[in-house]
């Protein structure tokens, strides 16, 4: 297969297939929570599900001093990791016409050498993380297998998009199809493993204010 090939693979069937299963895992695992057979609460509601759950979803985004003081690298590297994917994914130009040729609808961007220092600045925090990942020996300890393919499916997207853009290593349709087909393998591995969180944490958080909230007691 030549690279132009491998290119129009990537950008037809491929991101496809990558799309259909990205979808189709999200639902099911969303029905899988949506659905797990909870029983009624029968005792009387002491207070507001909605406005309590809203509450703690607002209330656990944000850091606790205490936490803050025991975790504060954790807590600082997964902020600007989280708001750099954000910002690399949905605020650089070429991505948004790709979202606009898909969906039909499109945002304004930021510049671009914003968008390029803010990857940078992921990547380098990324590495940081996995870093202190074997630095910390609990950490060690607790670091997984699975912690180890959703840190690399996460950051090898960004370093092929970089790579990509500055045009560094092989030719361009080459490392515009890796970077494609990088992020294909973000979306295909994202519904089984703990990037789920990405939808799964607010769900949960809204749950856990609202059942609070119907009890009348603080979440």
């Amino acid at each position: 297969m030549s690279e132009i090939e491998l290119l129009n693979w990537a950008r037809g069937p491929g991101l496809q297939i990558a799309v259909i299963i990205f979808i189709a895992g999200v639902v099911i695992r969303i029905f899988e929570i949506l659905f797990l057979g909870r029983k009624a609460n029968l005792a009387e509601a002491k207070g507001s599900e909605m406005g309590s759950g809203i509450k703690t979803i607002i209330s656990r985004s944000l850091p606790i001093k205490s936490t803050f003081k025991r975790s504060n690298f954790t807590i600082v590297s997964g902020y600007i990791f989280h708001f750099g994917l954000f910002i690399a994914i949905f605020l650089f130009a070429p991505h948004i016409l790709l979202f606009k040729e898909v969906l039909g609808i499109s945002w304004p961007a930021l510049p671009t050498p914003i968008v390029d220092a803010v990857t940078i600045v992921t990547i380098i925090t990324l590495f940081a993380v996995i870093a202190h990942r074997y630095y910390n020996p609990l950490l060690r300890f607790l670091t997984n297998t699975e912690d180890i393919i959703v840190w690399f499916v996460t950051i090898l997207p960004l370093i092929t998009g970089y790579l990509a853009f500055h045009r560094i290593g092989t030719t361009a349709p080459m490392l515009l199809a890796l970077h494609i087909l990088s992020a294909e393998l973000l979306l295909i591995v994202f519904p089984f493993t703990k990037l789920m969180h990405g939808f799964t944490t607010f769900i949960a958080r809204w749950y856990n204010g609202a059942i609070s909230g119907y009890r009348g007691v603080e979440s």
